[in-house]
């Protein structure tokens, strides 16, 4: 059992990381090397460096400090988030529980090219399993998606029906080893999607070769999964794709903080760094206070 678990391992996540296990907190940072800052050549605005730095160099310093100080970090992908007396996570290799959680994913643009997507959001089209799967029961449903965070929906889908597709809109299956057998158990198909079709609801799949598919439900689960689809099936509060902290730093389930991009406002690393500590210093305050309870 951890006292936080931080899901991220960028500059927010890694900020709180330094005040947690400097207070004795038993952390785990759990993150994969998908930060936009990666890409980034040059830093000309983060205060301490006379000269431009790049984003992987200061990725890189940022967890170096961390495992100084004792911090436990794991390259995996989270899939999914639970919580009942306690917070359960669990990875594409592992499960761990704590008792608080910290998300500081970030808030990745998902750029899916296929007509009407949004049209149908709330009809037919969900990106939400656990939310939305009862409505769903043995009918035909698709999960849109390349990863393993795909096959995890699909894996939950199946609570309630077996006529499941992956559709991977003509990318090539990235699953991991630990998700590629799972991945047998349903129809995969890999041609690039045009554009959905229905009339008050979502009916059908069309192809860019003139193909189609009938279909009652499609679930978006593209690429990784991101803070905001972790809160949709925690019951989160979000506005505008952003979720709603308050002052300190504290969703609207208890134990649960966010930090960074994913929290929406002025999307730079010195307030990524802030609200990382403001949430460091929090969690050790919750974790402290419900020890005494």
């Amino acid at each position: 059992m951890y006292d936080v678990i931080i899901i991220g391992k960028g500059p927010a996540g890694i900020s709180a990381s330094l005040y947690t296990i400097r207070a004795n907190l038993k952390t785990l940072i759990i993150g994969m090397n998908d930060s936009a800052l990666v890409k980034t050549d040059k830093i000309e605005n983060y205060y301490g460096f006379a000269e431009p730095i790049s984003g992987q160099y200061l990725l890189k310093q940022g967890e170096e400090q961390a495992a100084r100080l004792g911090g436990e970090i794991i390259e995996d992908e989270v899939v999914e988030i639970k919580k009942d007396e306690t917070f359960f996570i669990s990875t594409v290799k592992g499960k761990f529980a704590a008792k608080t959680v910290l998300m500081a994913t970030g808030q990745k643009q998902k750029k899916i090219d296929i007509k009407n997507l949004k049209e149908f959001e709330g009809n037919g089209v969900s990106y939400c399993s656990t939310c939305d799967g009862f409505f769903y029961n043995d009918l035909k449903v698709g999960v849109l998606g390349y990863k393993d965070y795909a096959v995890h929906e699909a894996l939950e889908l199946l609570a309630y029906t077996k006529d499941i597709t992956i559709y991977t809109n003509g990318l090539k299956p990235e699953f991991s080893k630990e998700f590629h057998q799972e991945a047998k158990r349903f129809n995969i198909n890999e041609k690039p999607i045009l554009s959905l079709e229905g009339k008050d609801f979502l009916q059908k799949i069309v192809f860019h070769d003139g193909a189609n598919e009938s279909i009652d439900g499609l679930f978006v689960a593209y690429e990784s999964a991101s803070s905001t689809d972790f809160a949709r099936k925690l019951g989160v509060l979000t506005q505008d794709g952003a979720i709603l902290v308050n002052s300190q730093m504290q969703t609207n389930i208890d134990g649960l903080f966010a930090a960074g991009d994913c929290t929406g406002g002025f999307k730079q690393i010195a307030t990524a760094v802030g609200q990382g500590a403001l949430a460091g210093r929090k969690i050790i305050e919750f974790v402290r206070n419900s020890m005494m309870t």
